[in-house]
């Protein structure tokens, strides 16, 4: 009888974890946003000679960009305000852009040739 009991306490314990993780994002019942509404990187793959991205969003709110190389090291961080993101710095390669807007970050890759 007693192993029952045990049974029973980590079964129960089992499925209240399991309905944390798989219930509503939030408290209305309605899901949390996970992904950044119409976000465009282009032109991508960008040509060595040109000197701007224009990255765009629904909102267009403020964003932190991030550059990481494809080892994963962050080598470029700014805050952009328009559309146009100079990178005339970047030497040829492939870039993992880190876009955060609105506390929703997405991730992106840019390719320069």
């Amino acid at each position: 009888m007693k192993k029952n009991y045990v049974l029973i306490l980590l079964l129960s314990l089992a499925l209240s974890t399991s309905q944390l993780n798989w219930g509503q994002n939030s408290a209305n019942g309605n899901p949390i946003q996970q992904t950044i509404e119409n976000l465009s990187i282009y032109p991508n793959p960008v040509s060595s000679g040109r000197t701007f991205i224009y990255i765009t969003t629904k909102q267009n709110l403020t964003k932190k960009i991030e550059f990481f190389d494809v080892l994963g090291k962050r080598i470029f961080t700014t805050t952009l305000t328009g559309k146009e993101l100079n990178i005339s710095e970047f030497s040829k390669g492939v870039y993992i852009l880190k876009i955060t807007e609105n506390g929703i970050s997405e991730t992106r890759k840019l390719v320069i040739k």
